[in-house]
Order: C-alpha cells, then sequence, then structure tokens
C-alpha cells in the first residue's frame, strides 16, 4: 500500500490545509514566531507519515510515526496559545482540535498495527 492511500495521511492533509488558512490572519510580527512554528509542526503530521512508510524496517517506521504523534501533540499546545493570544478564535479552536484528535485516533491505529507486526 502507497502512503498516499492512507486515511491518516488524506486528513493530515487536509489538516495542513485548514491551519495554513487560519494561520494568513495571524498578525504580521508572527510570521516568524507562533505562525510559522505552527506551520512547521502540521507539515511534519503528514511528512513523517509518509517517510515512515519509506523506511525498510517496522522498527524505522514506528520512529517516524512517532515523530508524527509528537508534531501533533506540539500542534495542539500551539493551537492553545493561538486562542489564548487572541490569534484564533473558540470556533476555530474547535474545529482544529476535532480534526487533530481524529489524526491521532488513525495515527495510535498505524502505529499498533505496526507494533503487532513485530509481536
Amino acid at each position: 500500500m502507497n502512503f498516499t492511500d492512507l486515511e491518516v495521511w488524506k486528513e493530515s492533509r487536509a489538516l495542513v490545509k485548514m491551519v495554513y488558512e487560519i494561520v494568513r490572519n495571524f498578525p504580521k510580527e508572527e510570521v516568524y514566531g507562533l505562525q510559522s512554528q505552527i506551520k512547521r509542526s502540521v507539515i511534519s503530521i503528514p511528512s513523517n507519515i509518509a517517510e515512515g512508510c519509506g523506511r525498510n524496517t517496522i522498527k524505522d517506521s514506528m520512529q517516524f510515526l512517532y515523530i508524527a504523534r509528537g508534531s501533533a501533540f506540539e500542534l495542539e499546545t500551539q493551537l492553545y496559545l493561538s486562542l489564548d493570544l487572541n490569534f484564533i478564535n473558540e470556533e476555530e479552536l474547535s474545529i482544529l482540535l476535532e480534526k487533530l484528535k481524529r489524526i491521532r485516533i488513525l495515527l495510535a491505529g498505524f502505529i499498533k498495527y505496526h507494533k503487532d507486526q513485530i509481536n
């Protein structure tokens, strides 16, 4: 199976688009601050899923899936900080967190699948 067929990869790509649309409205002084960090975190999720799928061993693949999961948690924190700083509103936060929750559930299932391959 190609990584482009994975639901978790497709969902994380959709999240990238959503996040980019929202951070466009951040203050100009945040271009190299929180806005940049959010973009790096959200891009890291589908990128690491793809890289993990390209690895030769299951353990190598899992390492990149764990990085993707870590980026999802990092992104969640950054979204809360964006709310605290009034860069996004409660509704935007809620929509993004719902999408992020779905991605984490799919990612957990994908990690479990790989763990089961080892055992």
